[in-house]
């Protein structure tokens, strides 16, 4: 624990100087830092998908120097510091997780979810709604999921997951209705409700919408750089390749995934 702390103050320590010696940190405020620390984000989801411990320890440590310069910064104002910030986490896990730190029973993670979800709107004083804790700003698809997670910690949700491809089975009969009608304003909203309920199976069978759809994306990037370094070495360009050519090449580059 000693050599844990002494780390956590060698880095507040490193941010006191550069926040006075510095001229790029000296700067910085709350909002020049948001875009940066959203793709130190980013950053480390891509490490963690790939797997890549060493530079998952590595994303973390850029992740935590944003907490610490944010925290510096709202020390310089007076409105926060770093053991605020400490103090204020350490207080909420306690409080919504009465089934270690006080006598409340639990059978499994759904019911620590249900309770997690009820005790933030008691915090709120019954005021807060179940959504209102969803940020704006996520990406369309993490929204979704986060959505369907929060309605689900209070009860809104199939009581059989099978019961949920009876309404992806609506969603594309009713896109395929809009489609024929040629209505493009209805084709997109029943685009957004077939991905809605898709994002919604998936979770339902304990996948991350957006992690499958990421490990997707970066096998056909695979697959197309190899299909593209093939032709390039055939002296070859890809425009002027059938589709049944490029199938061939393609074929090959998914043997390379197994």
């Amino acid at each position: 624990m000693d050599r844990k702390l002494k780390a956590f103050e060698e880095l507040l320590h490193i941010m006191d100087e550069l926040r006075l010696k510095c001229p790029w940190d000296k700067k910085q405020t709350l909002e020049s830092l948001r875009t940066l620390t959203i793709e130190e984000t980013y950053e480390l989801a891509d490490a963690i998908l790939k797997d890549d411990k060493e530079e998952i320890k590595k994303e973390l440590g850029d992740l935590l120097l944003h907490i610490v310069f944010y925290a510096k910064i709202g020390s310089e104002t007076k409105d926060f510091n770093i053991a605020d910030v400490c103090k204020g986490i350490s207080e909420k896990l306690i409080y919504r997780h009465p089934h270690i730190f006080s006598d409340v029973q639990v059978t499994n993670a759904r019911e620590v979810e249900e309770n997690w979800e009820q005790l933030k709107l008691k915090e709120k004083g019954g005021k807060g709604t179940v959504l209102e804790g969803v940020p704006q700003s996520l990406p369309a698809m993490v929204k979704a999921n986060r959505i369907q997670d929060k309605v689900r910690g209070v009860g809104f949700d199939w009581e059989e997951k099978e019961q949920v491809w009876d309404k992806v089975k609506e969603e594309i009969s009713e896109l395929e209705n809009e489609i024929k009608a040629g209505n493009q304003d209805k084709i997109e909203q029943e685009f957004g409700d077939l991905f809605f309920s898709l994002i919604n199976t998936a979770r339902l069978y304990g996948v991350n919408p957006e992690n499958a759809l990421e490990r997707t994306n970066q096998k056909f990037t695979k697959r197309f750089n190899y299909l593209e370094s093939q032709t390039m070495g055939l002296g070859r360009n890809l425009k002027e390749m059938s589709l049944e050519e490029m199938d061939v090449i393609w074929e090959e580059a998914k043997q390379f995934d197994k």
